[in-house]
């Protein structure tokens, strides 16, 4: 098996491959998927009435959703 060198030896050669560079176009590097950046929860602290805390809280986990989707209600933002 032949030896091909990977780099061009003569003066031709190296001419070539600066044209071929400059008048080929790249192949573009395919763009990464952005998600859409989800909306994030922000950690608050809030006081609130202790009767309000076990109204949420007598149902289970999940209380804090649940004091969520009552804001989000009473602000009309469902």
């Amino acid at each position: 098996m032949a030896y091909t060198p990977r780099r061009p030896t003569s003066g031709k050669e190296r001419a070539e491959a600066l044209f071929r560079a400059a008048t080929t176009k790249a192949d573009e590097a395919p763009k990464p998927k952005t998600n859409p950046i989800p909306q994030g929860k922000e950690m608050v602290s809030l006081r609130i009435d202790r009767d309000v805390l076990e109204h949420f809280q007598d149902d289970g986990p999940g209380w804090q959703e649940r004091i969520n989707a009552a804001l989000r209600k009473a602000a009309g933002l469902e």
